[in-house]
């Protein structure tokens, strides 16, 4: 479909197809290791069960722990679910590969930035189970809201006016079209991770709020 797009508007939002395709695929490979989807974290499982009293007394930040488990998730998962359909959509159609080893370490390091957001934005999502019965509704709004605000289903320089500069605005930008832009040197870079660390302190912070006021709110049976 992108391609077609493009083919019949070349040049569109100042992308090419190669753009375009490596885009889709870049897309693809942020699902794994970024869980765009949703998911990833058994917090919110835990505190149904009441074993999040155990995290709870463990001498480490229960946000910090969480997020070192997270990382080590997405870490496999770029290996296992990242490179192998990026390669093959490489063999199959062609994707713009950068030649420059500094567009190579930014983009790591955007993704990187990308899936720390995704963390803290799930997080929020998983500590709401300690305030409400059941997540799955927040799960299912945080679902609509990641797959249409970080440029999962289109990319985010195709939504017009006002809503492609709100878009590009919210923290759901730094998981896909922010690393994208910067694989395929379409932003500049110290303004994409500056834009990235932004948001990945807001979400943590916030996080760790939630967490201290969970602490006061989660009653376990025998205390």
């Amino acid at each position: 479909m992108l391609i077609a797009l493009w083919h019949t508007r070349p040049g569109l939002a100042g992308y090419d197809v190669i753009d375009a395709v490596t885009f889709c695929f870049l897309t693809q490979a942020f699902i794994g290791p970024m869980e765009v989807f949703g998911g990833g974290l058994q917090l919110a499982q835990r505190v149904r069960t009441g074993d999040v009293a155990l995290d709870l007394v463990r001498p480490a930040s229960l946000q910090l722990w969480t997020l070192a488990d997270d990382l080590g998730r997405a870490a496999f998962l770029f290996f296992a679910r990242s490179v192998p359909p990026t390669l093959v959509g490489a063999a199959l159609f062609g994707i713009r590969v950068p030649g420059d080893p500094a567009t190579w370490a930014a983009f790591l390091v955007s993704m990187a930035l990308g899936v720390v957001v995704s963390f803290g934005l799930r997080y929020l999502v998983a500590l709401s189970s300690c305030w409400i019965v059941d997540d799955r509704g927040v799960q299912s709004l945080s679902l609509v809201m990641t797959t249409f605000f970080s440029g999962m289903i289109l990319p985010l320089v195709l939504f017009p006016g006002w809503l492609g500069t709100l878009a590009q605005a919210l923290p759901w930008a730094a998981m896909v079209q922010v690393p994208a832009d910067v694989y395929l040197g379409k932003r500049d870079v110290l303004g994409a991770l500056a834009f990235q660390a932004a948001w990945v302190a807001a979400v943590l912070g916030l996080g760790a709020l939630a967490t201290r006021s969970a602490r006061r709110k989660v009653v376990i049976q025998g205390g």
